[in-house]
This record gives C-alpha cells, sequence and structure tokens, in this order.
C-alpha cells in the first residue's frame, strides 16, 4: 500500500511541476494562468488532454508541437521530474505511511506543497528573468500567514516571533512599493529580502539561514575563481556566465528546499 502512495504522491508532483512550467512563462508575461487554455507558445495551438499529461506527453510527442513540430523546451519535461521527486523526498522525510497517517504529518504536507508552489515559481521565474514577481510574492505572505495561523491553533509555537517576521514583511512590501512609485521601478533587493522572511516563517531558522549562508559561499568560491581565472588571462571583463550566478532567488530557493528536506529527514526518522 506505501508504494501505491508514493506513487500517487509522486504524480501529483508532476502535476504540480506541469503547473509550474505554465506558470513561469505566463507571470512574467502577464497572461492569465487559471483559465486560459494550455497552449503552444510557437503556433498557439490548445493543447488536448492527451498533450497535457505530465512527462508521457512529453515522451510520446518526442519533444516537439503536435501541430507546428516545433521542438518543446526540456525545462518542461525536467521541471515536471523534479517536482515529483521534490514531492517524493517531502514524503519520505516526514516518513508517511498509509498505516499511520494523522492529522498532524498531513497538514504538514500540505503546508510544504504548498510552500514549493512558491519556490518552484520564484526559482524558475527568477533563473529566466532575473526578477522575482510581486504577485507571487502575495502568494507567500497569505500562505504565510496560513501557516502562522495554523502553529497557533496547534499550540506548536509562540506568535510573538512570527508577528516580527510578518512585520519585517509588511515593511518590505511597503518600501518597494515606494521605490516602484518613485521610480517606476521595483527593488530587486527588497524582492530577495522578502523571500529570506517567507522562507524564514515556512521553514525556520535553520533552512533559511543556512540557504544564505551556502549561497554567499558558493557564489564567493565560484566568484574568487572567475577573477583568478581574468587575472591570469590579463582580462577585467566579467564571465556572463560570473552575471549569471548572481540570481538570489532561484539559488536560495535550491538551497532552503534541499536543507528543509533534510531537516525533515533528521526530526521525523
Amino acid at each position: 500500500m506505501n508504494v501505491f502512495l508514493y506513487i500517487v504522491i509522486f504524480i501529483i508532483g508532476t502535476l504540480f511541476g506541469s503547473f509550474y512550467t505554465l506558470a513561469v512563462y505566463r507571470i512574467p508575461r502577464k497572461l492569465d494562468i487559471v483559465h486560459t487554455h494550455s497552449f503552444c507558445p510557437k503556433c498557439g495551438h490548445k493543447l488536448g488532454f492527451f498533450e497535457l499529461i505530465p512527462i508521457f506527453s512529453y515522451i510520446f510527442l518526442g519533444g516537439r508541437c503536435k501541430k507546428c513540430k516545433q521542438k518543446i523546451r526540456p525545462r518542461y519535461l525536467i521541471l515536471e521530474i523534479l517536482s515529483g521527486l521534490t514531492f517524493l523526498a517531502i514524503a519520505f522525510a516526514l516518513k508517511l505511511d498509509v498505516y499511520n497517517l494523522n492529522i498532524e504529518v498531513i497538514s504538514k504536507f500540505i503546508f510544504i506543497a504548498l510552500y514549493l508552489i512558491l519556490i518552484f515559481l520564484i526559482a524558475g521565474i527568477d533563473k529566466e528573468e532575473r526578477k522575482i514577481d510581486k504577485g507571487v510574492l502575495y502568494y507567500g505572505f497569505a500562505i504565510s500567514c496560513l501557516y502562522i495561523i495554523y502553529l497557533c491553533i496547534m499550540g506548536e509555537t509562540s506568535i510573538y516571533r512570527y508577528v516580527m517576521y510578518l512585520v519585517a514583511l509588511i515593511i518590505l512590501l511597503i518600501l518597494d512599493c515606494e521605490k516602484q512609485i518613485n521610480t517606476a521601478e521595483v527593488s530587486y533587493l527588497y524582492q530577495v529580502l522578502m523571500l529570506i522572511v517567507i522562507m524564514l516563517i515556512n521553514t525556520g531558522i535553520i533552512p533559511a539561514l543556512g540557504a544564505i549562508l551556502i549561497v554567499i559561499l558558493a557564489i564567493g568560491i565560484v566568484k574568487g575563481l572567475y577573477t583568478l581565472k581574468n587575472f591570469l588571462n590579463k582580462s577585467k571583463k566579467e564571465s556572463t556566465n560570473m552575471k549569471a550566478l548572481y540570481k538570489f532567488g532561484f539559488l536560495l530557493g535550491i538551497a532552503n528546499i534541499i536543507i528543509y528536506i533534510g531537516e525533515l529527514y533528521f526530526i521525523y526518522h
């Protein structure tokens, strides 16, 4: 029975992954992600039922649109698989068992799934556009409030620390809105700071601060290697690959989830 449970969880994860690919493409372009039917971005062909099955549709179509035969980016397949595997890893870390499921573990899994939507969207959009969409951050604010309410109802935490997090988040939102009004630009720094506060609320101190430390160390090491390479080559131009490392939303999201899954495994096993 547990095998069946984990298969179902993997399938649910791939369905979420299919949604991520749609949302990551549409959100930066201000397209509807709820009511508009899925379509090929090349020719506008509306996808049929069998073209919407995660993983299998990509394989059966040979990675090409059924109508225009244009190649579909492999990221769609990769994201669906990664999402399914992430859901499996979380289920395993939480020690989900069909014979002893309880409201606490189920609720925890649901909140993590809601949080994963946030992280995957932020990471995907930031990787492509180097920005964190404000609408996605509002969603993060909403699930953070729900999670705090849940923790207080369950009596698992003191509300005061989380009130401080929420106050910090609101202040950052106000500062970002003020900057956008005054300069017609959003602040990437404020966006990253808001993401960190949301991480603190939903995953705790260790996964959030651990993600920051890992990202800083990784960027510092790679930056040092590129600096050494440029020095040896007598070049002062920063590599395009190096500039790609400054996508903090993408890097923080990946590091945060990996550390959080490890922490959950340590707690529940």
